[in-house]
């Protein structure tokens, strides 16, 4: 599938993560369906490759973030500086959190069918994200479709768009869990406070 292809499938998809509720309220995703059963099975397949070869595609996937969208680097202030992708490819410190975002996503992988596993492994990174690092929540929508994009172009001969529509709900749910901690810390009201 052509990148620009994938793109407009995406977004297509992401009609799935669109604001809900008036310009006040912070953007929230809406809550897909559970996956089924053959859901969860072609994502964990799909992971179980991309898990051993994890912290290099972590690091794919937070280069091009961070080529495509700049201004997301201004949260990182041990590689902020880093232009050039071959030097973000060697950062120790990009490494490190590549493989945090990694582990992250394997543990809601490994607990797809367990909700309250989800939320407890999402709602520190939320919380950490709005309160500790101010990061602006759209950048989880952002990442989300990064990730979906080097997915597909990494394993394209079994990113299926079945696999595809699996993996988009796999991010929505996730960036549910995240966004809905913003909302719990108050968000909302930090964000206005602070102008």
């Amino acid at each position: 599938m052509s990148s620009e292809k994938f793109l407009q499938s995406f977004g297509e998809d992401l009609l799935l993560m669109e604001k809900v509720q008036g310009e006040m309220e912070m953007d929230r995703w809406e809550r897909s369906d559970q996956l089924s059963d053959t859901e969860v099975e072609s994502i964990r397949q799909i992971w179980s490759n991309v898990y051993t070869n994890c912290e290099n595609v972590g690091v794919l996937v937070l280069i091009r973030f961070f080529v495509n969208f700049p201004s997301a680097k201004q949260y990182f202030s041990q590689f902020r500086h880093l232009e050039d992708p071959l030097d973000m490819e060697r950062s120790v410190q990009l490494r490190k959190h590549a493989r945090r975002v990694m582990g992250a996503i394997n543990t809601v992988v490994e607990n797809v069918e367990d909700q309250d596993k989800i939320a407890s492994v999402l709602a520190p990174v939320g919380k950490a994200h709005a309160l500790k690092h101010k990061v602006e929540p759209v950048y989880f929508k952002i990442l989300s479709g990064v990730i979906l994009e080097i997915l597909a172009e990494e394993y394209a001969q079994h990113f299926t768009p079945e696999v595809q529509k699996a993996w988009t709900k796999l991010m929505s749910i996730i960036c549910c869990h995240v966004t809905a901690t913003y909302k719990e810390v108050g968000w909302g009201q930090l964000s206005n406070s602070t102008m």
